[in-house]
């Protein structure tokens, strides 16, 4: 057989042929579809059912200080090889919910539409998914960041999930709670201390904080992955004889992180203790061919990571039905 080139192929004879043969007109009356389905994914982990909860995305752009250890040619070289374009950082918010078969364990909140209007969806697809908030029983936080925290509330303050005891890493409360630390911030830092005591002042008694590294709920377990943030929290579900590591923000986005490990984002408070979370956390989930889960990935943000050239690469699971 020989081979063809790319415009041998788009502009061939039987191409055109076939191009030629369709119709001017269909007959198709439908209206082009102007949203997709509910952002709802579930899948099994032993005996436990996990559920994938579309928040929303949203575009940043990004500049050439955004990576603080590699050029601005380099990101964009990068999210090129992922098929995106230049300077612009898709950042896509997807909450795990665990039903333990006794408890229903959420994992972060979401955004509440507080960030931008191209996020906000996950308790309309928590709806679409059959669950009322007050079925929630526990709340589990990764961090402080807005658009994990944010979803507790709704815009007038209201709280959402009425009957959910909230767990929170120790390390965490502590830093964000703290007056004479949030005096010595500026910028975007200063704003996270002052929408995290938005979020908690008045549920403060309602809050129970944990050291990681500890059981938080049956059969999941805190991981410490410190440097995005002071008290940034992993965790590790098991269920049977499956296991999966629920990463949060170690990662992020695959196409430059995963890849990249050793880069080392704005948005880490911590850099050079976040890049080693991150090529210490990825290297084990490779080395243990475990499934992985990451609130920034790719809706329904689960996979396998396995190692490729000086980084790595996220593998998606395979889409499947119930």
């Amino acid at each position: 057989m020989s081979a063809f080139s790319r415009r041998s192929f788009l502009t061939g004879p039987l191409l055109a042929a076939g191009c030629a043969a369709l119709p001017v007109q269909g007959r198709a009356a439908a209206p082009t579809a102007k949203a997709q389905g509910p952002g709802v994914y579930r899948y099994k982990l032993g005996d436990y059912q996990l559920t994938a909860l579309y928040d929303g995305i949203w575009y940043v752009p990004i500049d050439d200080k955004f990576v603080r250890n590699a050029s601005a040619a380099a990101v964009n070289e990068a999210l090129a090889a992922g098929f995106l374009p230049p300077s612009v950082l898709p950042i896509s918010f997807t909450a795990l919910l665990v039903n333990t078969g006794a408890r229903l364990v959420l994992i972060d909140t979401g955004t509440a539409g507080q960030i931008t209007d191209s996020a906000g969806f996950m308790n309309a697809n928590l709806a679409a998914a059959g669950i009322k908030p007050d079925a929630i029983d526990t709340i589990l936080i990764s961090h402080f960041h807005p658009d994990h925290i944010d979803g507790i509330k709704t815009k007038d303050g209201d709280k959402v999930f009425a009957n959910a005891e909230i767990l929170v890493p120790e390390p965490e409360w502590k830093f964000w709670m703290d007056d004479g630390t949030m005096a010595q911030s500026t910028g975007a830092v200063h704003r996270y201390f002052l929408n995290a005591r938005r979020i908690f002042k008045d549920i403060a008694k309602e809050v129970r904080p944990f050291q990681p590294g500890a059981e938080v709920a049956p059969g999941i377990v805190s991981v410490p992955a410190f440097g995005h943030t002071p008290g940034h929290t992993a965790f590790a579900i098991h269920s049977g004889n499956q296991s999966m590591l629920a990463m949060s923000d170690t990662a992020r986005e695959p196409w430059l992180f995963v890849r990249h490990p050793q880069w080392q984002p704005s948005y880490d408070m911590d850099r050079p203790l976040a890049a080693k979370t991150r090529t210490d956390m990825l290297d084990r989930a490779a080395a243990d061919r475990m499934l992985v889960e990451a609130y920034h990935f790719p809706f329904p943000a689960c996979g396998h990571i396995v190692r490729s050239g000086t980084g790595y690469e996220l593998v998606p699971a395979m889409w499947q039905p119930l």
